[in-house]
């Protein structure tokens, strides 16, 4: 027996006065009504109708027993509704993870319009550079800049490439010379950024298609990408950056590209969520914004 089905019918029958009356507006038999009322006083050990020919009444503790189903039975359609409503349109509080740098230059520019569509949404933004654990950190969605992903449970979709370009101010190429191959790097002074796989070491791909590594040194490096580009700005050195992140201060001429054709492996962005067969409303709505934000091409110069 389903308690809470026996509830709603035991209630039913209450209101409507009689088992007959019951079953019509619930549209099942006579039968099925009084088995389910009788089994529901079997389970609870209670007699909850006094029962006659023609009529019934509550019980004392039949009569307990109605107005607790009352308050159960609301609360739990109340609740059914909240939630019905809640999977019917992005609401509530989402959780997002992104990188330092990304957060920082690129989230502000899409923010503002994603809420604009979605104004029962609070967005709760994360944003470092340190290996996040979405799940046991309980973030709805995460978004990442990489050359490729570590194998997980979570559900990966790529929105964009962001390429690499070695950059450096024309200040800096003027007093130290542009360099025409990858080996001329050797002269120059790098500044590196610490989170990188690889911190002092670059791998060019030449218009012959041909790899050459370079290990650089220089005199500063740091753990976020904006401090080591603004120094590069500063004319203190030169630095290899995602474009997402240089490609305003590249159409500026505030940085200048360097060895254009030699090419540097991209990052690609991807938003990150854990599985779930229910996915709710507020991050499908997310990831498909994302989708189609990125679907245009971003970061030229």
């Amino acid at each position: 027996m389903d308690q809470l089905t026996a509830m709603r019918i035991f209630r039913r029958v209450v209101e409507s006065g009689g088992f007959s009356a019951a079953a019509d507006a619930l549209d099942i038999s006579h039968t099925v009504v009084s088995r389910q009322v009788r089994q529901l006083e079997e389970m609870l050990g209670a007699q909850l109708l006094n029962r006659t020919t023609r009529r019934f009444s509550l019980t004392e503790v039949g009569q307990l027993y109605y107005q607790r189903c009352i308050d159960i039975i609301d609360q739990v359609e109340d609740a059914t509704r909240i939630v019905s409503h809640h999977q019917a349109r992005p609401a509530g509080v989402l959780r997002i993870n992104a990188p330092m740098v990304f957060g920082t230059l690129e989230v502000p520019n899409w923010l503002p319009q994603f809420m604009q569509a979605y104004p029962e949404l609070k967005v709760d933004l994360v944003c470092n550079d340190r290996f996040v654990d979405l799940i046991s950190e309980e973030f709805d969605v995460g978004l990442r800049i990489t050359r490729s992903l570590p194998d997980s449970t979570l559900v990966a979709k790529r929105l964009a490439t962001s390429e690499m370009a070695l950059v450096a101010s024309p200040d800096y190429l003027k007093k130290h010379g542009m360099p025409r191959e990858p080996a001329d790097l050797l002269k120059h002074n790098y500044l590196a950024y610490s989170l990188a796989l690889q911190t002092t070491e670059l791998v060019f791909v030449g218009p012959d298609g041909a790899e050459q590594k370079v290990g650089l040194s220089g005199n500063v490096q740091a753990n976020t990408g904006l401090i080591v580009c603004a120094a590069a700005r500063a004319g203190m050195g030169m630095t290899a950056s995602a474009t997402f992140v240089v490609h305003e201060d590249l159409k500026r001429g505030d940085l200048v590209e360097v060895l254009p054709e030699y090419r540097l492996q991209s990052r690609d962005l991807y938003v990150l969520y854990p599985q779930n067969h229910h996915l709710s409303p507020k991050v499908r709505a997310f990831v498909n914004f994302l989708a189609e934000y990125y679907a245009t091409p971003r970061w030229e110069y």
